[in-house]
């Protein structure tokens, strides 16, 4: 992890750019650990999905490494914001899923594999931003698994191309890694039952943003707006999704800087009717290791 470099804004800005703007709603101190958080997330992420050979040794390497060495530059972090290093070992061994050929079975394997990979995040942001009430964790690690869940419904193509397939396995019965990702293996049937699992996965991501705005209760006025926003923003992408019908893009979709800009206003807007909209936490999941460090 020499080449590791914890940094605010810069991994944030280039490659994090939904997060990047609705950092611009949270308080100094928030913005500047939200980022550090993300730039060791992105350094793992980008170790697990760019380099073409196997990482899992450099990754259990990096889980002992963490385990056993308190002047880790990843643990003197973690220990500053009061995260429990447990729940980021919970994340790096998401990413060791990933270095094989990536076959979800189920909406249960789903829910678990995005845990591991967002809805850590989601609990270790919790504790960046100072909330401490106890029923607090179930909805930010709800609110990552949410937004993993837009994450995969975007690049199941980009994935496929790397061998993974996180759309569980019977919501796609007979549609295979060529069907995904040939542009020349077009078939309006395949394509039509790709989609309706694409729009089904967004359909349960909606279940989980709902309990992660259940827990904005919890969360330090100063810095529930950004949360609300960044949350939508992110949402948003899987609406765009969902209004393209019965069509399987085979690409990122995209929000413009005017998509952005307007789900920005209408979140302000809503964000003031929040407490007459009475978000409900509703048990959608079984309990996650760690969920209550």
């Amino acid at each position: 992890m020499i080449d590791l470099e914890l940094n605010s804004s810069t991994d944030l800005k280039s490659e994090g750019k939904s997060f990047y703007w609705a950092s611009f709603f949270l308080p100094k101190n928030s913005k500047k650990n939200a980022g550090i958080l993300y730039s060791i997330c992105r350094y793992f992420d980008d170790i697990a999905d760019k380099n073409s050979e196997d990482q899992t040794n450099y990754l259990k390497s990096s889980i002992e490494e963490i385990k056993n060495n308190k002047n880790n530059k990843i643990n003197v972090f973690l220990k500053k914001n009061k995260i429990n290093n447990s729940i980021f070992i919970d994340l790096i061994e998401g990413l060791i899923l990933d270095q094989k050929k990536i076959r979800i079975q189920n909406k249960e394997e789903l829910i678990k594999y995005s845990y591991h990979v967002a809805g850590t995040v989601g609990l270790m942001m919790s504790k960046i931003i100072g909330v401490k009430h106890k029923n607090a964790s179930k909805s930010a690690i709800d609110l990552g698994i949410g937004m993993q869940l837009t994450n995969i419904a975007r690049d199941v193509y980009e994935d496929s191309k790397m061998k993974r397939i996180y759309l569980p396995s019977n919501w796609i019965p007979n549609i295979s890694l060529k069907n995904l990702n040939d542009v020349h293996e077009f078939s309006s049937e395949n394509d039509i039952k790709i989609s309706n699992a694409i729009n089904k996965l967004i359909n349960l991501s909606e279940k989980f943003y709902i309990n992660g705005f259940a827990g904005l209760k919890y969360i330090p006025f100063s810095t529930r707006l950004g949360i609300f926003i960044a949350a939508n923003v992110y949402r948003g992408i899987g609406i765009k999704i969902k209004f393209s019908k019965k069509k399987y893009f085979r690409e990122r979709v995209y929000l413009n800087s005017l998509e952005k800009f307007l789900i920005t206003i209408r979140s302000i807007l809503v964000f003031i009717f929040i407490p007459l909209i009475n978000y409900q936490y509703q048990k959608i999941r079984d309990s996650l290791p760690n969920e209550n460090l």
